[in-house]
């Protein structure tokens, strides 16, 4: 059944102080992501970057079984080709994921803004790579993570064989999309694709503190802390004592280190403004 109501009623968005809460609400198609709302993900990211209205992010999702199950199978592209051209063409695919999902992870990936995951239900496919993709991940005890694509002939995408290997590993990732078998929560916190696993009616509080403390934390050394990790792992040695070097002289000239500093002479706690 196709979702009729505004993106703005499917994708929600709060501001509770200052953070952002992102909800995928699609129960009719089980939290899938069609483009539109997948681009609206994006672009809250992309906006809150720029407006400094939120200094930490939370995407979750309505209802207790589902958070994302991936892509909304049911959406149909309006192509509006020429008599004679097919639906289908070589070339569609790469130019449609590229232009989709391609645009939402390095959205997730290279906010200024800590983002995290508050899993409710089970993560599949796309689904389970957009918590993934997010810096840290709070799950409830009912989630589950499921690499889907073998079960169906498909090819792992939406940066998957990009982002599992940095976290678990080559041969786990493997196991995991080989086998494409259920990963409870739990197990998924030993493996570390998860950070911690809280009882299902304790998963908004979890996120709520978790996010709190973060956004009245120094943000803007936070973003570009993120930013050396992802960077750690695909550039060599002197590249990445370049980008700590470029990362602590940036930092420098923000008010929030001079606010630290300041707060360390005067031994009394700091007070910061995320920039």
């Amino acid at each position: 059944m196709a979702d009729e109501r505004p993106i703005e009623d499917q994708i929600r968005f709060e501001l509770k102080g200052s953070v952002a809460w992102i909800t995928i609400d699609r129960p009719q198609v089980g939290n899938a992501l069609n483009p539109p709302g997948r681009n609206r993900i994006r672009d809250l990211i992309n906006d809150l970057n720029v407006s400094k209205q939120a200094r930490c992010i939370v995407i979750t999702a309505t209802g207790e079984k589902l958070f994302c199950p991936g892509a909304d199978l049911s959406h149909v592209y309006e192509k509006n080709r020429p008599e004679g051209v097919p639906d289908q063409v070589a070339g569609d695919p790469r130019r449609m994921m590229l232009d989709g999902q391609y645009t939402l992870f390095p959205a997730i990936l290279d906010s200024d803004i800590p983002i995290i995951a508050a899993v409710n239900g089970t993560a599949a496919g796309m689904g389970a790579h957009l918590a993934l993709a997010c810096d840290l991940v709070i799950a409830a005890d009912n989630a589950k993570f499921v690499e889907v694509f073998a079960r169906r002939g498909l090819v792992p995408d939406a940066l998957g064989p990009w982002l599992l290997p940095r976290i678990i590993g080559v041969r786990k990732t493997m196991e995991l999309m080989l086998f494409a078998r259920d990963l409870p929560a739990e197990e998924a916190a030993e493996l570390g694709l998860v950070n911690t696993v809280v009882p299902a009616a304790d998963l908004e509080a979890t996120a709520a503190e978790w996010a709190d403390r973060i956004a009245g934390g120094p943000t803007f050394a936070f973003g570009l802390t993120k930013w050396l990790v992802n960077q750690s792992l695909d550039v060599d040695r002197q590249t990445m004592m370049h980008n700590e070097a470029v990362a602590v002289e940036l930092n420098n000239n923000s008010e929030d280190c001079q606010e630290g500093i300041a707060s360390f002479r005067e031994r009394r706690d700091p007070v910061w403004k995320g920039y």
